[in-house]
């Protein structure tokens, strides 16, 4: 397996991966668009869409309709590249996972405390049950 090396550094942000997916399906799309999309606070968007901008991955136009003040973001054809690549590195690295299989010792059924069941489980989908009389 070969080391995850060719992960993009800012795209491993979870925020930022969400945010240049959701403009990969738009040529541009409006400020409040992303931050409902993404769920961000206004603020925490501009910082966000600010650090992906000085990496040159976003474009952000600013203007108005009638005298409203707007702010459009776009993912500019180097964050489309990047975005591609990193997908691309997440899939092989998805990939040599399923080929190798599980680590010995361990298999795909049970986790290390016994059988893993959805019975019971919380918001989280899925508890591991540990066997009777461990503990």
């Amino acid at each position: 397996m070969n080391a995850p090396t060719d992960l993009d550094a800012l795209l491993v942000d979870p925020t930022r991966l969400a945010i240049a997916a959701l403009l990969a399906a738009a040529e541009w799309a409006e400020f409040p668009f992303v931050r409902d999309a993404v769920g961000l606070s206004d603020s925490a968007l501009s910082k966000q869409a600010a650090t992906l901008e000085r990496a040159g991955y976003v474009e952000v136009s600013k203007g108005y309709i009638g005298k409203r003040p707007r702010t459009w973001l776009k993912l500019s054809e180097a964050g489309r590249s990047v975005l591609s690549a990193h997908i691309e590195e997440l899939q092989r690295i998805a990939d040599d996972a399923a080929r190798s299989g599980p680590a010995p010792g361990h298999s795909r059924e049970h986790g290390p405390g016994g059988p893993v069941t959805t019975e019971g489980a919380g918001p989280t989908g899925a508890r591991a049950e540990a066997h009777a009389g461990a503990g």
